[in-house]
């Protein structure tokens, strides 16, 4: 989304900012701003300024400045998003929400918690793991990402495939619109609201509508009995056969995790997890609920994997050999540094039938861009994770690797799916939104984008395609791709 032309702002911003927040809790020194200039995406970019407000009223304060300025908006988190979501790249005011990082509540009565954006997601089912609860979207970041980017990707993970990503979850937003007004949608009640759905609208809006203060999000209880499988292919084919036949057999597990050779060795090498590292994929599998179905559909499950090719079927035996599994799981992008240098991960979604041929279709475009490319998603609902390493030193390598990333985005649109399925179109994915949606569409969602930011100063130059926000990106000096 494109926002409004304006100036450079001066050194008045971090000047007013500071007198709000202190010296400590804004930054405006290029050695400082160099540290915000990331995520976990390939694009880079600075903001003129960062500030760190404590409080909802801070919040309003900074962000009425930053509007009598005329300077752009951009929310940050933890920093831990692959699309380039919070990245400022039309430079202005980056508003981290670091120290925003309470539990206001705990309200088991009523099945929820009461956070501020800067809660780290794994801090929600810790706090309340002792009384059986626990919060159900767990994105492999979770133990870095907070609860604020979360709800601006609508996140997922591992096990949304039985209870659903992040907007299932989410029943209240306060949030503070680009002219700092405050509004508040939803509740504890949130069935009962009446009107339209803005909870809905908002979360997964990547921050380009508001900048959420607080969220009351669903607390569930834990499973009677768990169990955690791994199924071993010689392909990686058959695995996405197994799971379009779990499908087909009407079979939903808590997760299906699917890991390829490629990744298979990266992982076993870093974590030592016990993954077979001469398999050419395997399917993590998490089945919870009482203990009777556990156990009807462990053997359900086993069928399918069978039927489809798999060697072997193994059950972990206790909890420390199911946590070293997920371990491997979780850490799978970590582990890709050992070996090299940089990655490139996409996110496309396809339905679960085309899983199997998706494969075969990443493995050809990884042949013919002469590139390695490994395979981990949540196959269980077909979100894909290609991750395509490079080296950004060799002239010319991540062109190839950003026509491979389109190549298997445009399968993806073409057989029913998506461009993204939880990591968010931001800056990297917008230009694919054309090829998603049709003109009539992305009209509609930029009259959305303008009802909430008439002047284009909330996360501009993300979510749509060129040509579809309010006006033109500034161009900046320091918008670069490594």
């Amino acid at each position: 989304m494109s926002p409004a032309p304006h100036t450079k702002p001066s050194t008045s911003l971090a000047s007013r900012i500071r007198s709000i927040l202190g010296a400590e809790r804004t930054l405006d020194r290029p050695e400082d701003l160099a540290l915000y200039q990331y995520d976990g995406s390939i694009d880079i970019a600075l903001p003129d300024v960062v500030a760190f407000p404590q409080t909802t009223e801070e919040v309003i304060a900074i962000v009425k400045i930053a509007a009598e300025l005329d300077v752009p908006l951009v929310g940050r988190g933890a920093g831990t998003g692959l699309s380039g979501g919070s990245i400022a790249r039309a430079g202005g005011l980056m508003i981290s929400f670091a120290r925003m990082n309470r539990i206001i509540e705990i309200d088991l009565a009523n099945e929820c918690a009461v956070l501020e954006p800067g809660v780290v997601n794994l801090d929600i089912s810790l706090a309340v793991d002792a009384d059986g609860y626990f919060y159900a979207p767990d994105p492999s970041s979770q133990r870095a990402c907070t609860i604020g980017g979360n709800v601006s990707e609508n996140a997922g993970g591992p096990h949304t495939l039985a209870y659903g990503v992040t907007t299932n979850h989410v029943l209240g937003l306060e949030a503070v619109l680009p002219d700092g007004s405050l509004i508040q949608v939803g509740g504890k009640s949130v069935e009962t609201q009446p009107g339209l759905d803005l909870l809905g609208l908002l979360v997964g809006s990547e921050g380009t509508m508001v900048l959420v203060t607080k969220i009351i999000v669903r607390l569930m209880r834990k499973p009677e009995a768990v169990k955690t499988a791994l199924a071993i292919f010689e392909r990686p084919e058959h695995a996405g056969d197994a799971v379009a036949r779990m499908t087909a057999d009407a079979i939903t597990p808590a997760a299906v995790e699917m890991l390829d050779g490629v990744l298979l060795r990266m992982v076993e090498e870093s974590c030592h997890a016990g993954y077979p590292v001469d398999a050419g994929a395997v399917l993590l599998i998490e089945i919870e609920g009482l203990r009777e179905s556990v156990d009807e559909q462990v053997e359900q499950v086993r069928a399918a994997c069978i039927a489809s090719g798999a060697r072997e079927f193994r059950l972990a035996k206790d909890a420390k050999e199911r946590e070293l599994l997920w371990k491997g799981r979780k850490n799978a992008f970590g582990a890709i540094g050992r070996v090299s240098p940089a990655y490139y991960v996409q996110d496309g979604v396809v339905p679960r039938t085309q899983i199997a041929p998706t494969l075969s279709l990443i493995l050809d475009v990884a042949r013919r861009y002469n590139l390695t490319i490994g395979n981990i998603f949540h196959a269980g609902d077909g979100n894909l994770h290609p991750l395509i390493c490079f080296d950004p030193k060799v002239p010319g390598e991540l062109d190839r690797v950003l026509k491979a990333g389109d190549e298997i985005l445009e399968h993806c649109i073409a057989v029913g799916g998506s461009i993204t399925g939880e990591h968010g179109v931001g800056m990297e994915k917008m230009e694919m939104m054309g090829r998603q949606f049709s003109p009539e569409s992305l009209a509609m969602i930029a009259r959305f984008k303008k009802l909430f930011d008439p002047t284009c100063r909330l996360n501009p130059g993300k979510a749509l395609p060129t040509g579809h926000g309010c006006r033109e990106i500034r161009q900046v000096a320091h918008d670069l791709r490594y």
